[in-house]
């Protein structure tokens, strides 16, 4: 991969992210509501010259932005022939410029299949990888629907650990039935590997997914929220003890290890989406993409990009939404940092009495401007957010 030098050196810009949508998978998982599908056959060269559209049309709008990160998500990107993989990268670094330390992460399924790809994304510039590894007990794995077992998803992050600079890998917990003293010794297992960031989500019933079904159907019952409390509350002593804390409500890093891609999210920077599905928020807009493929598809035909939709974002959207992306946060936000982004002042942003009342409790903490969740605080994030947030 050749590196460029960001256009317009002399005027210094924010750095943007790029999120590339690859929407397949081999199959569809039960507890899974992302935009993902499965397809019979695949074009991929149609779909090379349709994501390279895509992409050309953001970059033309966003000339003179160098790229922090470019993140291939999905579906499952480890589908992706890694050739189409260089391809997208070499065009990014073409229309942005790519320093060295830009950080470029793929999703990846940790079969036998996708690991022997590994060698050749490093090859095509990927530097960072993201297993879905989901959990360490087949039994788990079977009930999660995912088509790997214990033995290949260790294999997988053995082959990782040894090609790619940088790796994480996501664990579900609070399933159904497990008890505090299984994931303890589940996530002590996932500690001992050493990777230097994981993702760790407790499972939740999402909507029009297969356990939503069997959960009306009387046929699952999602773990009891009390339970997953205590899971959460050993998740973060062990983690803590372990030298990766979370810095951010599921995220957990060793110094220095943190995704920066999804960084630009939590502090609300500027991103670009292509493919389809894809959301973005650049130079003031919220951009979404035609979410089926072949609407995809065709919008890029007659268009020459994906997009769905483009709105003006109002100073009270872009202040709610840094709020609550920005204190999902260990660090939190600058109050008056999304006052200057947004243009709402800073006594409008968030409820002062029920600030200084949860303050008191122990929820939150403040310090000048900066304000953050505790620990605690964290547990209760999603009741804490529609009381204090009044923009």
């Amino acid at each position: 991969m050749s590196i460029n030098h960001p256009r317009n050196p002399s005027a210094p810009a924010a750095p943007l992210a790029l999120y590339v949508h690859w929407p397949f998978c081999v199959s569809k998982c039960p507890y899974c509501d992302f935009n993902s599908h499965v397809r019979d056959g695949i074009d991929t060269d149609a779909w090379r010259t349709a994501l390279l559209k895509d992409m050309a049309h953001e970059a033309a709008l966003t000339a003179g932005r160098p790229l922090a990160s470019i993140f291939f998500g999905g579906g499952t990107p480890s589908l992706m022939p890694p050739a189409l993989v260089a391809d997208l990268i070499a065009a990014a670094d073409r229309h942005w410029g790519l320093a060295p330390e830009t950080e470029i992460t793929l999703e990846a399924n940790p079969n036998s299949v996708e690991a022997a790809r590994f060698a050749d994304l490093v090859a095509a510039g990927v530097n960072r990888v993201s297993l879905g590894l989901q959990a360490l007990d087949n039994e788990a794995l079977h009930f999660l629907g995912r088509a790997h077992d214990v033995d290949e998803g260790l294999a997988a992050l053995a082959t990782a650990q040894r090609v790619f600079d940088r790796v994480s890998f996501d664990l579900i917990y609070a399933r159904p039935g497990q008890s505090e003293a299984e994931w303890a010794a589940e996530l002590a297992s996932a500690l001992s590997f050493g990777t230097g960031h994981l993702s760790l989500y407790q499972l939740t019933i999402e909507p029009g997914t297969r356990f939503a079904t069997l959960v009306a159907q009387g046929k699952l019952t999602p773990a009891d929220p009390d339970h997953g409390a205590t899971l959460y509350e050993r998740t973060q002593a062990m983690t803590g003890a372990a030298g990766i804390p979370a810095y951010e409500i599921s995220n957990h890093a060793r110094p220095g290890q943190e995704s920066r891609h999804n960084l630009t999210y939590w502090r609300y920077g500027d991103y670009i989406g292509i493919g389809p599905g894809a959301h973005g928020r650049r130079t003031g807009m919220a951009t979404q993409r035609h979410k089926k493929p072949e609407n995809w598809m065709g919008a890029v035909a007659r268009n020459g990009h994906g997009t769905q939709s483009e709105d003006v974002l109002a100073g009270e959207d872009k202040a709610r939404e840094a709020l609550l992306m920005g204190l999902r946060l260990a660090e939190g936000i600058d109050l008056e940092h999304i006052a200057a982004r947004s243009g709402i002042g800073v006594t409008q942003l968030v409820d002062e009495r029920t600030v200084d009342q949860l303050i008191d409790i122990g929820l939150l903490h403040r310090r000048d401007m900066r304000l953050q969740v505790s620990a605690a605080g964290m547990l209760l994030l999603d009741a804490i957010l529609p009381e204090i947030v009044t923009v």
